[in-house]
């Protein structure tokens, strides 16, 4: 059987890979598996979405299957995906779902489930919830189906966007008055709720991109497009910005000068902070191996390291639980403050920066002055079949030569996606014509190999 799960859920095309069946099959499985963890007779699941037109059609096959189980289901509507996270916590649900594609194009969609914790599940749960999901299309269907009474229950989970605002203004002691901040939400689930929270601490704000309908998310704009973002800060003369994606589990920067700050340089600013106030458990933080070398040469510089960790946000969370770390996440843009909420959080990360800022009294790019950005070029290769990349001989041997061929502290780094049919060649180095000849000798390689979809 065809592997549901990726490196953030299930994901693909929506009505014709991720289809109501699909969905109705995993809200199913996985509300037998929650029924058999938790020992509960109803346990309870949150439900958010994007602002995918497809995201009613998922949410309600998916809440029927976990209705079907005997779970009953709190329909939260659109809600950037640490939102839930944060509620399924701090409101004592037995797990949580998002229904998101993320920074995918609108016709993709995506289901991700989290524990009772918060915490996206383990490799061991998701197998749980994929070998009941295949059993169920196969019709070998013997999961629970309790009658009457025993039937899940659906309601509105009340103003959970209003409880996510008031967590995150309560999180930082922000004065943010006089500040101006221009904010692109990708026309995502940061529409209503990245400007309210910026309002309520103060500041003047901008607003970019907040008119979802259904088929605009992300579409030439958000944090995929932050040339946008970019450009908006020049026109306003804003003190900064922020771009987030479509689930708003990322978020972007840019500085007064238009210029972008990644989440390589979000994380060399955070870190740099925490250390000066010795609150860096363990002098590291952990990231994936997209970060630019600059990101570990920044920490090296202050007495810090880098635990690389594999690339996806679940990877760094995970390094970050094992090794009692406070801060890790992705040049994309996905940062955990792990002692503030337990995945990826674009809104949350915004506020963390805005703190360091108003107490260093500076601008954003003095801030982002702590890291050097080495030449670092990224290519997406879309194939015919990215699962034949790991046993071809001529595509590592390529990459073996391309690597010799950067010479000195350069690197690069082959995978396939763990959402998209796609393989990522990123390479690093001192020299930007040697890495960017070195990207492409392999990216032709990959072309020829395994086909251009």
């Amino acid at each position: 059987m065809k592997r549901l799960f990726g490196t953030d859920g299930v994901r693909g095309v929506a009505n014709a890979d991720l289809t109501p069946e699909l969905s109705f099959a995993l809200g199913r499985a996985a509300g037998a598996v929650l029924a058999q963890r938790t020992g509960k007779e109803r346990p309870r699941l949150l439900i958010g979405r994007d602002t995918r037109a497809s995201g009613p059609m998922l949410e309600a096959a998916l809440a029927a299957g976990a209705n079907s189980a005997g779970v009953d289901c709190d329909l939260a509507g659109v809600l950037p995906t640490p939102g839930v996270a944060y509620l399924t916590r701090a409101k004592g649900y037995d797990g949580g779902v998002v229904i998101s594609a993320s920074h995918n194009p609108v016709e993709d969609n995506g289901i991700k489930f989290f524990s009772a914790g918060g915490f996206k599940l383990s490799d061991d749960e998701e197998a749980a919830i994929e070998r009941a999901v295949h059993e169920i299309l196969k019709g070998n269907d013997d999961l629970a189906r309790p009658t009457g009474a025993g039937v899940g229950t659906q309601r509105q989970a009340g103003d959970a966007a209003e409880e996510y605002i008031a967590f995150l203004t309560g999180q930082f002691p922000l004065d943010l008055s006089g500040l101006r901040i221009a904010v692109d939400c990708g026309n995502g689930a940061a529409s209503r709720i990245a400007p309210e929270v910026l309002r309520r601490l103060g500041a003047e704000v901008t607003v970019y991109h907040a008119e979802p309908n259904g088929v605009n998310i992300n579409v030439g704009c958000g944090s995929t497009h932050p040339a946008v973002i970019c450009q908006a800060v020049k026109e306003t003369g804003a003190d900064l910005g922020f771009t987030y994606d479509g689930d708003a589990d990322r978020m972007l920067a840019v500085d007064e000068r238009g210029q972008l700050v990644d989440g390589d340089h979000i994380l060399a600013i955070l870190a740099s902070d925490m250390m000066e106030r010795g609150v860096l458990r363990n002098r590291k933080i952990a990231a994936t191996p997209y970060s630019n070398l600059g990101l570990r040469l920044a920490l090296e510089a202050i007495g810090a390291s880098v635990v690389e960790t594999a690339a996806g946000d679940r990877h760094v969370l995970e390094a970050m639980r094992k090794l009692d770390l406070v801060l890790g996440g992705e040049q994309s843009g996905h940062i955990i403050l792990l002692e503030r909420n337990t995945t990826g959080d674009g809104l949350l990360a915004g506020l963390a920066l805005l703190d360091v800022l108003k107490r260093r009294r500076v601008p954003l790019s003095t801030l982002a002055g702590v890291m050097k950005r080495y030449p670092q070029i990224l290519e997406a290769v879309r194939v015919a079949d990215k699962e034949a990349f790991r046993g071809n001989q001529a595509i590592q041997e390529e990459v073996r030569a391309a690597e010799a061929a950067i010479g000195g502290r350069g690197r690069i780094f082959v995978r396939p996606s763990g959402t998209e049919p796609v393989i990522r060649v990123m390479a690093e180095g001192e020299d930007e014509a040697a890495v960017r000849a070195a990207v492409q000798r392999v990216v032709d390689v990959i072309r020829r190999e395994l086909g251009d979809a």
